[in-house]
């Protein structure tokens, strides 16, 4: 049974709170790996400041990148870079046991004892490469110091702010570890390692978790470029901050808000056929698992699921095959005379709507296919069996047993789905667009890379998405609040 924080003793609510503090700290440790912002392997400014200390760690060459030219001048120490390296080297692997000793420490005591160990190693390698990252820095010095003349080309960082953050933070490691490892009580000798199954649940969980929040949230502090009349390659400052200038030209100015109107009605329009054929994935899973010739049905699935791996840019070769001038349907219709001469269906800017749809249908059937199939196979064979009994056909069995089993998980779909209605993607419409369509192609997500990239209007690009993202929570809690008033139950 496990111990109740009323009849812990005083040592052992010392360390648990050391626990809590080591475990806080090796998430910082770790996270910071990810950082640009706090790289303390930037021993020169010549090193790109978007650089992590990740990047630097395990990627030589990104490191050096246009350093070869000042190594062969002398203004620049190929010593000091591969100890720079190795140390940054050194400090992610430190980082990564000790995160793995953070984890570990939700175990019995054998485990936590044992995850200790990760800590110390982790907290001392970490330690070792500060000084190697500082011997690194040093020699770049001592190269200004000699030829002061290379300063401006050296341009060494003296700033100590990163490097002592992860010098406090691998010592802080390397301490709580040691006191755990002596607060700990030594493990029996038959005892084994254990983690109660609601941690090891949550470890498992944790990996998604950190790519959600390093792929969804953490990219969400980008949204400060709105504010700033930014150029790519500058650093932000209050000297180009210019406040809702970019969220009032996108509304006053004519020309923007002309072309933002058609990249919308492109938008809603495409998501809007895909919103009232969404009921095309379960149609089709019902019927594929109607079909009692398991090779057959396992045929059917795989030809409709690998289209879901195949790149939009092969499937446009595809298609660039077929309905180009000099395709296989262009020739076939003239050699038979139904043409006189060939045609560039591609070209075509009428019914684009519907032939993105059909494209992205054909390839993301079979995918989205998947989880109503798995939902079908979870439903009660009793259901079938007394449906049987009162006489019900195979067709009645399906729309009476099947189909009502899976609409929570259609609502549920058709609810996300919804909420992400100016989500259409971008790689689809790129490779599709052409001088011909461009009108009727230009969805948001396309018109943001086009504005971000093509443009260089990063602000204004940065606008666009934080609106799209605010229309899609308030539509996701709209769908969800109509959901709950027609069912009873909602997403969220």
């Amino acid at each position: 049974m496990p111990t109740t924080n009323s009849k812990l003793t005083g040592r052992e609510q010392v360390t648990r709170v050391v626990y809590w503090i080591l475990r806080v700290v090796s998430v910082f440790y770790v996270l910071f790996l990810f950082l640009p912002s706090v790289n303390p392997a930037r021993i020169t400014l010549n090193i790109n400041r978007n650089h992590s200390l990740l990047t630097s760690g395990f990627f030589y060459k990104v490191l050096t990148d246009g350093m070869g030219r000042g190594i062969q001048k002398g203004w620049m120490s190929q010593q000091a870079l591969t100890i720079d390296f190795l140390a940054s080297m050194a400090c992610c692997i430190g980082a990564i046991l000790a995160g793995f000793g953070g984890c570990a420490s939700v175990g019995n005591n054998k485990l936590r004892r044992f995850a200790s160990f990760f800590s110390i190693g982790g907290g001392a390698l970490g330690s070792v490469s500060v000084f190697g990252i500082l011997k690194a820095r040093n020699i770049l010095a001592d190269i200004v110091a000699a030829k002061p003349s290379y300063a401006d080309k050296t341009n060494v960082n003296y700033s100590n702010t990163n490097i002592i953050l992860f010098a406090v933070i691998a010592g802080l490691i390397l301490f709580l570890g040691l006191l755990v490892l002596i607060l700990n009580k030594k493990p029996e000798k038959d005892e084994k390692f254990e983690i109660e199954p609601k941690y090891r649940l949550f470890l498992m969980f944790m990996p998604f978790a950190i790519l959600v929040f390093v792929f969804s949230y953490l990219p969400l502090w980008g949204w400060r470029y709105s504010f700033f009349d930014y150029k790519a390659g500058q650093t932000l400052s209050m000297q180009n901050f210019v406040g809702f200038k970019w969220f009032v030209a996108l509304v006053k100015d004519p020309a923007y808000a002309k072309l933002v109107g058609r990249v919308m009605i492109n938008t809603l329009a495409m998501s809007g056929i895909g919103l009232l054929t969404s009921w095309l994935p379960m149609v089709f899973a019902v019927f594929l698992s109607e079909i009692k010739s398991s090779k057959i049905r396992r045929f059917i699935q795989t030809c409709t699921t690998l289209p879901n791996f195949i790149s939009w840019v092969l499937v446009y070769a595809v298609a660039l095959a077929i309905f180009s001038t000099d395709g296989f349907l262009s020739s076939f219709m003239v050699q038979n005379g139904f043409w006189e001469q060939g045609k560039n269906l591609l070209m075509s800017a009428k019914g684009t709507w519907f032939k993105m749809w059909a494209w992205g249908t054909w390839k993301g059937l079979g995918w989205s296919a998947i989880i109503y199939i798995s939902a079908i196979s979870g439903i009660d064979q009793q259901l079938y069996e007394a449906a049987t009994v009162d006489g019900a056909g195979r067709f009645q069995k399906m729309w009476h047993v099947t189909l009502p089993e899976l609409i929570p998980t259609y609502v549920v779909l058709l609810t996300l789905q919804i909420a992400g209605i100016l989500s259409n993607g971008m790689e689809q419409y790129f490779v599709f667009e052409n001088a011909m369509n461009s009108n009727s192609i230009l969805v948001l997500d396309l018109y943001v890379y086009k504005i971000g990239i093509g443009s260089g209007l990063i602000p204004l690009s940065t606008v666009v998405g934080m609106l799209k993202s605010v229309v899609s929570v308030v539509l996701l809690f709209i769908a969800n609040n109509i959901s709950k008033m027609i069912r009873g139950t909602g997403v969220v």
